[in-house]
């Protein structure tokens, strides 16, 4: 069972919709590498407007516009775990943003394997 409270390390990685790895969603193979390094978990959520280093604005509103939409891979441990996993995205990330913020976690339980919710 994981159990994850108070201090610990949020890492962000902002990236586009579109970007690959092997011609697999980028996205998709960061959350793989966190679970395999056994992070406490991965979360993606695709964002429905922005622009970044490119300065050109991504859009759902407009069918031209919204091909390579944000996307934001947020990942939460113990900071060093978290450090550990940064050189994973040193290999992965040539286009994006990776942030890391101090946060505290209130309560973190996960489940054994075959246990159900009651």
């Amino acid at each position: 069972m994981t159990r994850l409270t108070g201090r610990a390390l949020r890492l962000t990685v902002f990236v586009g919709e579109s970007h690959t790895w092997h011609r697999k969603p980028l996205y998709s193979e960061i959350v793989h590498r966190a679970h395999k390094a056994g992070l406490a978990g991965a979360s993606v959520f695709r964002g429905i407007e922005g622009f970044g280093a490119s300065s050109l604005i991504h859009t759902s509103r407009l069918l031209s516009l919204s091909e390579d939409l944000p996307v934001a891979v947020v990942i939460v441990d113990t900071e060093a775990r978290v450090r550990a996993f940064l050189p994973e995205l040193d290999e992965l990330v040539s286009q994006g943003l990776v942030m890391l913020d101090d946060c505290e976690v209130i309560r973190y339980v996960g489940r054994e394997k075959g246990e159900t919710r009651a």
